[in-house]
């Protein structure tokens, strides 16, 4: 079996889980969340647990029963903590605002660039350089956080762009320097 698919989800008080055929849906205090199983994947509740289920050990099978558990875990992980992605921006000049709802950054671009968040994504600002992506999903949130890395990815030799927080980036030498004397 799986290492992981054959692990029982904990589900914690406040939690509700729900299971429709291949369909399940976790309620919690910060929200509600629903997905369809893979095929052949089946979960069942014992008592204050959630247990993911494979029909034989196939390959396909076998695949698939851990990575049902661990999207099933992050639901119910979701809906009762949240998720959150916190972004840092470094170089001179550039800045975040938030706006309304929307993010308006200055990367060094000769225009503004807006963000808007994804549906059940919350921006957030702490200064003029930290951007926190919170929501109850997992994916959505790690794809917003994604998406605004993306709009100016750390430069290589001067560290500008943005980053993940904890995110290391190690910054080439550059040219050793030109001979001396030539020109």
């Amino acid at each position: 079996m799986s290492r992981i698919g054959k692990l029982p989800i904990a589900i914690p008080s406040g939690v509700t889980v729900n299971i429709n055929g291949d369909t399940v849906t976790v309620k919690g205090p910060k929200g509600e969340l629903t997905r369809t199983l893979p095929p052949d994947m089946s979960a069942k509740l014992e008592g204050s647990n959630l247990i993911v289920m494979r029909p034989d050990d196939s390959t396909k099978h076998r695949a698939y029963h851990g990575l049902t558990r661990s999207l099933l875990a992050n639901m119910v992980e979701g809906v009762s903590k949240g998720f959150e992605k916190t972004l840092e921006i470094v170089g001179v000049g550039f800045r975040a605002e938030k706006t309304g709802n929307n993010l308006t950054l200055r990367l060094g671009f000769s225009h503004t660039v807006e963000v808007k968040p994804l549906p059940g994504v919350t921006l957030a600002m702490e200064g003029n350089n930290k951007i926190k992506v919170s929501g109850i999903n997992k994916e959505v949130v790690g794809e917003m956080a994604a998406e605004i890395r993306a709009l100016r990815t750390r430069d290589i030799y001067k560290g500008k762009g943005i980053k993940y927080a904890g995110e290391t980036v190690h910054l080439k030498p550059g040219k050793a320097g030109k001979a001396v004397g030539r020109t």
